[in-house]
C-alpha cells in the first residue's frame, strides 16, 4: 500500500505530473491513497482515473488539523510506503512503521526531509547536490518524469488574433521571472515574422505586458492564461522555447519532444542535462537575447533543422520518459525499499 501526500499550487509543473504519476500508477493496478490539497481542476482528474484521495488544507505552521488527520490516515490505510511532495508535505507529514520518501524537484534544502529513510530527485544534478549536502548515496535515487504524448487538435489561431501564416513560437510556465519570458520577449524584437504565445498565468502578467510594448512586439505577443489543453498548444505552434533561465528539470522540454516539436531553450540547468546541442535541441547562453533570437530564426527559416530536432528529440523521450518506462522505474523502486 502506497499513500501520497502532496501540498501544490494552484498551477505548477511538480503538481500535474503528481497527477500523471497517480493516475499511471492506477493504471498498473499500485494501491495507493492521496492526500492533497482541494484543487477542482487536479482532483477532478484524480477521481476520473480511479485515484483514493482525501483533501485536507495543508495551511501553515498553525494548522494543526492537517498533521492531525495525516496521523489518522496512516492509521486508517497502514501503508508500506509514504511519498511526499515537496517540502510542505514531507514536513507535515509524519514519520511512523512505514518507508518514509519524498520526492524532490528542485534544490531544497534538507532540513525538511531528515526524517526520510529516501530521496528521489527527478533529475541527476538534483541527485548529486543531496550527495553533496551530506545524503547517503545509497538512498538517493534518479527516477525522471514523465509526459502525456497523447497528440492534441491544433486550434484556431484567430481565437489569439494570429496569422495563419505566421510562423508561432510557443513557450509555457509560470509568469515568473525564473522563467526567463523577459528574455523571450526581447528576442521577439529580432525574429520579426513570428509570433509568441505564452501559456502561464502568474504575477509578472502586467510587467510582461508593458515589456513587449517597450520593444515593440505587442502585437505578436500573446499571454493565454494557464491552459489544460497544452497538447492542443504543441499541436499549433511551429516551434518550442524553453526560455528559463531557472529550470532544475525542463519538463517542458520532454513535452515538446514527446509531441514532435524542434525545442530552441537558454542553457539553464534542466536543458543542459536533457538536450544533445545540434541533436535535440539548440542552446542559448542565459541572457543572451540575439543568440536565442538566432537560434530561433534557425529553426523557424530551416525545415532540415527543425526536423532533425523534432525526431531525436522523440527518440530521445521514447527511451526515457514514456509513462511505461517511468511507472515501471518507481515500481522496481517501490520493491526494493518496501517494509
Amino acid at each position: 500500500m502506497l499513500l501520497q501526500t502532496m501540498a501544490g499550487s494552484p498551477f505548477g509543473g511538480a503538481e500535474e505530473f503528481f497527477v500523471r504519476l497517480a493516475c499511471g500508477f492506477q493504471r498498473v493496478g499500485i494501491e495507493q491513497h492521496c492526500v492533497v490539497r482541494p484543487n477542482e481542476g487536479r482532483n477532478a482528474v484524480l477521481a476520473a482515473n480511479g485515484v483514493s484521495f482525501d483533501e485536507l488544507p495543508f495551511g501553515g505552521r498553525l494548522d494543526v488539523r492537517t498533521p492531525w488527520n495525516l496521523r489518522k490516515q496512516l492509521k486508517r490505510h497502514k501503508p508500506r510506503i509514504v511519498l511526499s511532495w515537496m517540502n510542505r508535505a514531507s514536513r507535515m507529514t509524519p514519520s511512523g512503521d512505514f518507508v518514509k520518501v519524498a520526492r524532490l524537484g528542485g534544490y531544497y534544502k534538507l532540513k525538511n526531509f531528515r526524517d526520510c529513510d529516501h530521496l528521489i530527485g527527478n533529475t541527476r544534478n538534483i541527485c548529486d547536490y543531496l550527495i553533496g549536502e551530506g545524503w547517503p548515496v545509497d538512498r538517493t535515487h534518479y527516477l525522471p518524469n514523465f509526459v502525456d504524448a497523447k497528440p492534441g487538435t491544433a486550434i484556431s489561431r484567430a481565437e489569439f488574433n494570429t496569422p495563419d501564416d505566421a510562423p508561432l513560437i510557443l513557450g509555457l510556465g509560470r509568469l515568473h521571472d525564473n522563467k526567463g519570458f523577459d528574455t523571450l520577449i526581447r528576442a521577439m524584437a529580432e525574429v520579426p515574422s513570428a509570433y509568441l504565445w505564452i501559456a502561464g498565468a502568474g504575477d509578472l502578467k502586467d510587467d510582461l505586458l508593458k515589456l513587449a510594448a517597450e520593444c515593440g512586439v505587442a502585437d505578436r505577443v500573446r499571454l493565454l492564461g494557464w491552459r489544460r489543453d497544452v497538447a492542443n498548444l504543441f499541436a499549433t505552434c511551429d516551434v518550442f522555447c524553453a526560455s528559463s533561465r531557472h529550470e532544475p528539470l525542463g519538463n517542458m522540454v520532454i513535452e515538446a519532444w514527446a509531441h514532435g516539436k524542434a525545442v530552441v531553450a537558454q542553457a539553464s540547468q534542466g536543458p543542459v542535462q536533457l538536450i544533445t546541442p545540434g541533436e535535440s535541441g539548440l542552446l542559448s547562453e542565459l541572457e543572451d537575447v540575439s543568440a536565442l533570437a538566432s537560434d530561433l530564426r534557425a529553426v523557424l527559416d530551416d525545415r532540415v533543422l527543425s526536423d532533425t530536432l523534432s525526431s531525436n528529440g522523440r527518440t530521445a523521450f521514447e527511451a526515457n520518459f514514456t509513462e511505461d518506462v517511468v511507472v515501471a522505474k518507481y515500481k522496481a523502486f517501490f520493491d526494493e525499499v518496501a517494509l
